[in-house]
């Protein structure tokens, strides 16, 4: 058994993102995509094996690009995300459904290789070294308790915007003890004058604080949370309308609903390091130049994997 798992989300669609799969655009000065730096800076923390979700028609390429590398450099398992891996009785009811299920059945996914406290990240976001050094030490440390503990690594809104386009953020209240209390999955958030608000048809209609604490779906779990998340899968699956082929399944949400309802404590960890990710293709530049700094800073070696 694994002392701590790194499990990244890398079956999105990557829609915005256009030409191409955004998980696997290179941005390190010697070709590494974003993957080759959490997985780097989730091994100097402490996890000792990686779960890759992807979709299936994905493997080979995914493969190629970064699977095989780090397979000598970490336990290595695959989880598979694919639209009709739901029970079979709601085969029929979702049959047009095009769209994957989100980050939920994601983690589901998961159930059969994760067999230790997990650490769960999207591939296309790069969260710095201070993020995983703080969850590998929840994730370690914790005593079981009755109620479920959870640990969220928060990020600043303003931080995590793109000037390319707009974005979906987990807007967070926090309790002055450091819980998490409330989360919001919140969509078209753009950059404004003022700092940031929430786009419709090109205008602004309503502003948000810039310096409000947000998730980027960095959390960190134990194997007893797959239980909970199957039953609420169901539960989901029997409450969305026939016909709607959009509605997902997502993390945050159930989260959420677990704190309201008084079964999981959620401790918020707060890292000061720099967020930064590819949603839009026109974010690559900028994504490639920062990890070019950073290898010029000595913050990563010159080759990151003998």
């Amino acid at each position: 058994m694994s002392q701590a798992t790194l499990v990244i989300m890398a079956a999105g669609m990557g829609s915005r993102f256009g030409g191409g799969i955004k998980q696997l655009a290179p941005v390190g000065p010697n070709g590494e995509i974003i993957m080759d730096y959490s997985i780097y800076d989730a091994m100097e923390a402490g996890f000792d094996k990686v779960v890759f979700v992807i979709r299936k028609d994905l493997e080979e390429e995914f493969k190629k690009v970064i699977g095989n590398r780090i397979e000598k450099q970490v336990e290595v398992a695959y989880a598979y995300q694919e639209l009709k891996d739901i029970p079979e009785q709601y085969q029929d009811k979702f049959a047009e459904r095009k769209k994957p299920w989100g980050t939920g059945q994601a983690i589901l996914c998961c159930k059969e290789v994760v067999d230790s406290p997990f650490l769960v990240i999207n591939a296309d976001d790069y969260y710095g070294k201070e993020a995983y050094r703080e969850a590998f030490e929840y994730l370690t440390k914790k005593s079981p308790t009755d109620i479920m503990q959870i640990c969220m690594v928060s990020f600043v809104l303003k931080n995590t915007l793109s000037d390319n386009g707009t974005v979906i953020r987990g807007i967070c209240r926090v309790s002055e003890n450091g819980m998490l209390t409330d989360i919001r999955e919140t969509h078209d958030i753009a950059r404004t004058e003022q700092g940031a608000g929430v786009l419709t048809d090109g205008r602004i209609v309503k502003e948000l604080d810039a310096d409000a604490t947000v998730s980027m779906n960095m959390w960190g779990l134990t194997p007893v949370f797959m239980e909970t998340l199957e039953k609420g899968f169901v539960e989901f699956l029997e409450n969305v309308e026939e016909g709607d082929i959009k509605k997902e399944y997502l993390l945050p949400e159930m989260i959420d609903r677990l704190i309201k309802e008084g079964k999981a404590k959620v401790d918020v960890l707060e890292t000061k390091d720099t967020w930064f990710g590819v949603t839009y293709q026109e974010d690559k530049a900028s994504v490639t130049a920062a990890f070019k700094k950073l290898a010029e800073d000595g913050v990563y070696p010159a080759q990151l994997y003998k």
